[in-house]
C-alpha cells in the first residue's frame, strides 16, 4: 500500500509523512498532527471513518447460543415427541422457551427450574393451540412438584405477557381416556367401549364428585381414573365387567394404576350410595357392591336426588336433636324432688332438709343416674360426621396433640423416696456401700 493511498482514521486526511525524530520511525498526519500506526490506516478505496470494531462484532456469523439453552431446547423437543403433539405446538414451545430463557427473570435460576420451564412452555403452547393436556401429566413426566410447576407457570405467562385460555374438563378427560386401550381393536366386544361415550359419562361423575367435595384438594389423575372405571362398568353392567377390579381394569387397558385411585373409587361409591338410597323406585338396599347398576339413574336425576338427600339428612339431625333435648332433666323435676323429701320427713324443719340435700352424694357418685348423664355435655365432635358431604380436610382432620405439662428444671435438691433409691443402684459394689451406710446410720 503506497503512502499516497493512506488516510488518517481520525480526520480522514491523506497527507501522511514519516517522522524520524525518535529512534523508531513513526507516521504522522500532516492535517491533524496525530501519530498513526499501520492498524489505524485505511485504504482510499475502502475507507471506514469510525471507531475501532472488535473481531467478534465485525464477523458476519451469528452468536452461538449457550450450551444450557441448546440442552433446554432439546428437552422441549423430547417432551413434545413423548406426548406426540403436532409440529406447530413443538415450534411454538421452542420459541417460548428461548424467550423465557433469555429473560432477566429466568436467566439466573437453577437448572432444575429451567427444566420445569420447558414443561411450562409446552403446556402454554398446548393450551393456546387447543391441545388438551393437564399440568399433572407434565409434572409426572418431569418428576416435578405440581405446586412448583403451577407457580412457575403463572410467573412465566405474566413475564411473557401470554393470555392462556382456561382448560375445559371435558377436553382433559377426553385426552386422558384415549390412554385406555379398551376399543374393539384391543379387547373383546363385551369389554369394549367408545371413548366418546366413556368421556361423557366420566365427566358427569367428576362434576358430581366436585359437588360432593371429593375433588377438593385432590390430584386429578386418580379421580379421572376412578371416574373412567366407574363409567366403563356402568355403561354395560354385565358380569364380565362387574367382576373386574380396578387393578385388573388398568392391566386390561394397559395403563399404570395410581394408588390413590382406589381411595377415590371408594369415596365415589359411597357418594353414589347416599344418592341411590333416595331413588323412589329402588326397593333393594343400595350398597357399594350394586350401586354401579344405578349410576345411570343417579346421574340422570342427580340434582333432585342431591336436594332430597340433603333434606333427609337435615330432618334426621333435627329429630336427633329433639330426642336428645327430651332426655335432659328439666327444672320441673327439682320441686318434685324437694316435696318427696318433705313427705319422707314431715316433721323436719327447713334447716334439716337443707342439710340433708347438702349431704347427698356428689354427681359422680349418684346411685340412680348414670355417670355419663351427670358429667355434662362432651366436647363437640367433628362436624363433618354430621353433614352429608364435607371437604376431605374436615373428614380426615388431624388430631391436635395433647398439651404437655410444663417441665420444671431439676436442681438436684429434690427428695428421693426409698422406693426410688433402688432404681439408682446399678452394681453390687454400690449395693454393699448402701447397706454399709444404712448400718452406720442405724447405730
Amino acid at each position: 500500500m503506497s503512502r499516497a493511498a493512506l488516510r488518517c482514521s481520525g480526520c480522514g486526511g491523506s497527507n501522511i509523512v514519516e517522522d524520524a525524530l525518535y529512534c523508531q520511525a513513526q507516521q504522522v498526519c500532516v492535517d491533524c498532527g496525530s501519530v498513526v500506526s499501520e492498524d489505524a490506516l485505511a485504504s482510499e478505496s475502502v475507507y471506514v471513518g469510525g471507531s475501532d470494531v472488535s473481531y467478534s462484532r465485525s464477523t458476519a456469523g451469528a452468536k452461538k447460543p449457550c450450551m444450557n439453552l441448546i440442552i433446554g431446547v432439546q428437552r422441549v423437543i423430547s417432551i413434545c415427541r413423548i406426548l406426540r403433539v403436532n409440529s406447530e405446538i413443538e415450534k411454538l414451545a421452542q420459541v417460548y422457551y428461548q424467550q423465557a430463557y433469555q429473560h432477566e427473570s429466568f436467566i439466573r435460576v437453577s437448572l432444575q427450574k429451567k427444566e420445569h420451564l420447558a414443561g411450562c412452555c409446552l403446556l402454554v403452547s398446548c393450551r393456546l393451540l387447543n391441545w388438551p393436556i393437564s399440568m399433572a401429566t407434565i409434572s409426572c413426566l418431569l418428576d416435578a412438584d405440581t405446586m412448583v410447576m403451577g407457580m412457575l407457570y403463572i410467573e412465566m405467562i405474566k413475564v411473557l405477557n401470554i393470555k392462556a385460555p382456561i382448560v375445559n374438563i371435558t377436553d382433559v378427560m377426553e385426552a386422558h381416556s384415549h390412554d385406555y386401550q379398551i376399543s374393539s381393536l384391543h379387547v373383546p366386544e363385551e369389554l369394549a367401549e367408545s371413548h366418546k361415550v366413556l368421556t361423557q359419562r366420566a365427566v358427569e361423575l367428576v362434576e358430581l364428585a366436585a359437588d360432593s367435595w371429593i375433588v377438593t384438594g385432590r390430584r386429578p389423575i386418580p379421580i379421572m381414573m376412578a371416574a373412567i372405571y366407574l363409567s366403563w362398568q356402568s355403561l354395560k353392567p354385565n358380569k364380565h365387567r362387574l367382576k373386574l377390579s380396578l387393578e385388573k381394569f388398568c392391566h386390561l387397558a394397559k395403563v399404570s394404576k395410581h394408588r390413590p385411585a382406589t381411595m377415590r373409587l371408594a369415596e365415589m361409591k359411597e357418594m353414589l350410595c347416599k344418592l341411590g338410597r333416595e331413588i323412589p323406585w329402588v326397593r333393594e338396599a343400595v350398597t357399594p357392591g350394586n350401586v354401579v347398576k344405578h349410576v345411570e339413574d343417579i346421574l340422570k336425576h342427580r340434582y333432585a336426588l342431591l336436594r332430597r338427600a340433603l333434606r333427609a339428612r337435615e330432618d334426621a339431625l333435627l329429630a336427633e336433636g329433639q330426642a336428645s333435648c327430651e332426655e335432659l332433666p328439666t327444672k320441673e323435676d327439682a320441686p318434685a324432688h324437694i316435696s318427696e323429701l318433705g313427705d319422707q320427713n314431715p316433721n323436719a324443719s327447713s334447716v334439716e332438709l337443707k342439710a340433708e340435700r347438702t349431704q347427698r352424694p356428689a354427681d359422680g357418685d349418684h346411685p340412680e343416674l348414670p355417670r355419663e348423664t351427670l358429667k355434662g355435655p362432651e366436647p363437640a365432635a367433628n362436624w363433618g360426621k354430621r353433614v352429608l358431604f364435607a371437604p376431605p380436610c374436615v373428614l380426615q382432620a388431624k388430631r391436635s396433640r395433647a398439651e404437655q405439662p410444663e417441665r420444671t428444671d431439676v436442681t438436684g435438691d429434690e427428695d428421693i423416696s426409698d422406693s426410688e433409691i433402688d432404681t439408682y443402684i446399678r452394681t453390687p459394689q454400690e449395693a454393699r456401700e448402701f447397706a454399709l451406710t444404712q448400718k452406720m446410720l442405724s447405730e
